[in-house]
């Protein structure tokens, strides 16, 4: 069960605050998610079934011709304008406990 002290707790970690209303519609969310995650473990023979990760067949995906991929940058190009670089990686400040 997740209520909304939990809500508050995880909220706060991730540096935002939620008005009372919006933990209890949050809080509302889930309480329906884990009812809906309660059905679908009660089908018969689901264990079977592999999971989605996407709610389309991924090989019949294709992108929009406006959005094919053209040259891309370099590492060194990528990285040229930060001091902090990483093992190739831009490193940035932690924002999060």
């Amino acid at each position: 069960m997740i209520d909304k002290k939990m809500l508050e707790n995880y909220a706060e970690k991730l540096m935002f605050r939620m008005k009372d209303d919006e933990l209890d519609t949050l809080e509302s969310e889930f309480d329906t998610i884990l009812k809906q995650m309660k059905l679908i473990e009660n089908i018969k023979g689901i264990e079977k079934v592999d999971p989605m990760t996407f709610p389309f067949i991924t090989y019949e995906a294709k992108l929009r011709s406006d959005l094919e991929s053209s040259d891309s940058l370099s590492v060194d190009e990528v990285v040229s304008n930060t001091k902090h670089v990483v093992k190739d990686q831009i490193k940035v400040p932690k924002v999060v406990e």
